[in-house]
């Protein structure tokens, strides 16, 4: 997504292509803050369709191309920049889920991330956030989603502690009433379950502690209407309510059955493995009172948007955390980032780059020395896996998936089984950011602090870099890397000439 400065008025879209629902919200820019002009929302619970070995359903699928492209109706004029659209649980599970995403893109009109649990959990967080009244005090978030649950403990805009499990409204409605069918031994049993999942955290999380719980989406706000109590402040949950709404849900013997104030029609599939998330939480973390707060996902999606437009990109932070973590060289990285940049910068038109490969590339060069903490020899591959398999605040997956690929690709031979998952347009972009930073990494190796100015011109499949006479007399170690590199690049059906100037 190209994260240039916003417009006074202009407009932006973030959709949440959850597991129960989808959600678009459409907000424009004005004095620097979102106001929201539309709302958008359809029960589509594709998280029903997910297969056993990880397919999709074809009518839950067309049941999500067809709500994808109403949206994309709705936003058509938007470019790609102001429009960011992410996945969560359902689709991460998918077996293959590109053969999902290259036709929902097709109906949306627009690209779709899809994000780790701990990523959704942290947007879910800002959301909720930005949709409270400022405040310093410590919050345990708690999102009952369709196919799972994110935790998150935070002050302010930032979490602290954030985690993810696999018990959703849905997921835990087909798990442990799988024919409808409502009854005490099988909450019971559902408790218990789930319970042992809630010891991965629950220690750690009560003693860290908190001020004040909050309840954000759906399942929160139907279970504080289910109870109605007009001694409780609106959209609260107590533990006294959660009690009197599971004996009044499990008075019915199915889930058809089921008639409970707040509870809709559209709700009453799924309010049962909800209710049983709630209940349990509130054992596990010993809750006393909850109150639900109106945004959520979607209103982190925008902030986070609006945040990369105004320099705080969170994806900054989260780089240099990870280069701190695995220390880094900061200025030789800093030396391989400007190389690397200046060398885009020429072929930027040519070869049809783009702002967000620009960032990428950046992001490439300052953790291309990450795996000389593990081991010098094919540290190019260790860096590679600790960036595909660390959880980095907001990346998506498509994301990190390309970083470890550039960072993969640094040295050595350059192999297209590298991009494998990139096609199109996205897949060349890749191969030629990574041509680039295997030029800057060789023409900075010597760690020297003052660097060469190459002039470089690339058409197709032809590169040309011109280096100082000078430089090149002087640096034989570099001259000889280009002679391989020339043959690496070579075997890509890419053509590299090297010539001297001045």
């Amino acid at each position: 997504m190209s994260d240039t400065a916003l417009r006074e008025g202009e407009l932006m879209a973030a959709i949440d292509i959850g597991s129960n629902s989808f959600h678009m919200v459409v907000a424009r820019s004005v004095l620097g803050q979102l106001r929201i002009v539309d709302r958008l929302r359809e029960t589509v619970r594709i998280a029903t369709g997910l297969r056993a070995n990880g397919d999709l359903e074809p009518a839950a699928r067309e049941r999500a191309l067809a709500c994808l492209a109403r949206f994309g109706e709705r936003i058509h004029s938007l470019p790609p920049g102001r429009v960011r659209a992410i996945a969560t649980n359902t689709v991460r599970r998918l077996r293959n889920p590109q053969a999902f995403l290259i036709p929902a893109e097709t109906a949306l009109g627009h690209a779709i991330e899809v994000v780790s649990g701990r990523e959704e959990a942290r947007l879910i967080y800002l959301g909720v956030a930005h949709g409270l009244p400022p405040s310093e005090a410590r919050r345990l978030v708690i999102d009952i989603g369709g196919g799972s649950t994110e935790f998150i403990i935070g002050t302010g805009f930032q979490p602290l502690e954030r985690e993810s499990l696999q018990m959703g409204c849905i997921a835990s409605t087909r798990r442990f009433f799988p024919d409808g069918k409502l009854s005490a031994r099988r909450w019971q049993d559902g408790q218990l379950e789930l319970a042992q999942q809630f010891q991965q955290f629950s220690p750690a999380y009560r003693s860290l502690g908190w001020d004040e719980a909050i309840g954000s989406s759906g399942t929160a706000k139907a279970i504080a209407e289910m109870q109605g109590d007009v001694d409780l402040p609106e959209n609260c949950i107590t533990r006294a309510g959660l009690e009197r709404s599971v004996q009044a849900l499990l008075e019915f013997r199915h889930i058809d059955d089921i008639r409970l104030n707040g509870v809709s029609a559209d709700r009453r599939p799924v309010i049962a493995g909800g209710l049983l998330v709630m209940a349990t939480a509130f054992d596990a973390l010993g809750l006393a009172q909850m109150r639900v707060c109106e945004t959520a996902m979607r209103e982190g999606i925008l902030h986070d948007m609006l945040g990369r437009t105004q320099n705080r990109d969170p994806r900054d932070a989260a780089i240099a955390a990870l280069a701190l973590r695995y220390g880094v060289d900061a200025e030789h990285a800093a030396r391989v980032e400007t190389m690397a940049q200046a060398l885009f910068d020429q072929v930027e038109v040519d070869w049809e780059l783009d702002g967000d490969d620009r960032l990428m590339l950046g992001w490439a060069a300052r953790l291309h020395e990450l795996g000389l903490a593990i081991s010098h020899s094919q540290h190019q591959k260790h860096a590679a896996y600790v960036i595909a398999n660390s959880d980095i605040d907001g990346f998506s997956r498509q994301e990190q998936t390309l970083l470890a690929a550039l960072v993969r690709s640094q040295r050595r031979g350059l192999s297209r089984s590298l991009l494998a998952g990139l096609s199109g347009r996205a897949a060349q972009a890749a191969l030629r950011s990574a041509v680039l930073l295997r030029l800057a990494i060789l023409l900075c190796r010597s760690h020297a602090a003052e660097l060469p100015q190459p002039k470089i011109r690339a058409r197709e499949a032809k590169i040309g870099i011109a280096l100082p006479r000078a430089w090149l007399d002087a640096h034989a170690l570099a001259r000889a890397d280009l002679a391989t590199e020339r043959d690496d690049l070579a075997e890509m059906g890419l053509a590299l000439s090297v010539e001297a100037a001045g």
